[in-house]
């Protein structure tokens, strides 16, 4: 099913666009993990397991993405296949959209871009790994996630394990909580650090109950509020790596990565195969972990959202 929004083209799969129609929850999943999250061939099968653990939890998954000028709301898999094994696709965050649908070409949608393309398709879950965030030694560079910037304008639910451990994330928690972007641990008192259970930082709020998470979700917006709301969960016990064996990884990166000059959109790939080195490989076997346990747990919150709009409506 094809939709128009204003001048941009959605492209919805015929799952998708049953759900939707029925009111079905339904869960935005990125594409640029595909691409430029794992290597081939394990992005393509991780990605399917991520469908799957959505459906597991009760939903159904929307692998967002753009080909040929329009928004793909929901790959197949044989798009999932072309994305996993063709290099060269770029990674499109919110303000690369228009220009990259302008052009016509393949794009790998980012978390930023995810969020927009989701709110657009009334899609109101959205689940990701890890979310972006306040870099280390941002009082200097400015490098802040355009996440967090659009986290501020998009009306999303959005399931996480935290944010990556490359960041700083005081300085993450500050940004959110200066822009007024409800931060809420899922049957957890601390604000996890993707492969780490957690970050050392009390979380802002603790919800163990999923029809409360959707009412607080429908009570930020029905306040007036036109943003995001962030829900987190951390990555399994037996797949999370100790924090300070991360932290030490980290240091010695940030030291490479100012040796040799690496700043700006390269950091961020550049410290997580820093890191992936440095645990041998267990690392990039924690990001698959996290990438299936976060998708179920928010195939469960969305369906939870789902069956109270149903009864409130």
């Amino acid at each position: 099913m094809t939709r128009e929004h204003g001048r941009v083209p959605l492209v919805y799969s015929e799952e998708v666009a049953d759900a939707l129609a029925e009111g079905r929850p339904v869960v935005a999943l990125e594409s640029n993990v595909i691409t430029h999250g794992l290597r081939y061939p394990d992005n393509a099968a991780t990605a399917r397991k991520v469908e799957d653990a959505v459906r597991a939890g009760g939903a159904v998954p929307a692998t967002i993405c753009v080909e040929g000028g329009r928004i793909k709301v929901g790959m197949t898999d044989e798009d999932v296949e072309r994305f996993a094994s063709t290099s060269g696709i770029p990674k499109v965050s919110s303000r690369d959209l228009p220009v990259i649908l302008a052009q016509g070409g393949l794009g790998a949608l980012t978390v930023a871009s995810s969020v927009v393309a989701a709110e657009l398709a009334g899609i109101p879950f959205f689940s990701s790994a890890g979310i972006g965030g306040v870099h280390r030694g941002a009082e200097k560079t400015m490098d802040v996630s355009s996440d967090l910037i659009q986290f501020t304008r998009s009306k999303v639910a959005v399931v996480c394990a935290g944010a990556k451990s490359i960041l700083d994330l005081n300085l993450t928690m500050e940004y959110l909580e200066t822009h007024c972007v409800p931060v809420v641990s899922y049957r957890s008192d601390d604000f996890p650090a993707f492969y780490c259970v957690s970050s050392g930082i009390r979380s802002p709020q603790r919800l163990d109950d999923e029809r409360v998470i959707a009412r607080a979700v429908e009570n930020h917006w029905a306040l007036g509020n036109n943003s995001s709301f962030l829900i987190t969960t951390p990555v399994r016990e037996e797949d999370a790596i100790d924090a300070s064996e991360v932290d030490a990884a980290i240091a010695g990166a940030m030291a490479a990565a100012e040796r040799d000059g690496v700043r700006g959109n390269a950091i961020t790939k550049y410290l997580m195969r820093a890191v992936d080195v440095a645990t041998e490989g267990r690392s990039s076997r924690a990001n698959m972990s996290v990438l299936i346990s976060t998708a179920e747990v928010g195939g469960r919150l969305a369906a939870a959202h789902a069956e109270f709009v149903r009864e409130t409506a």
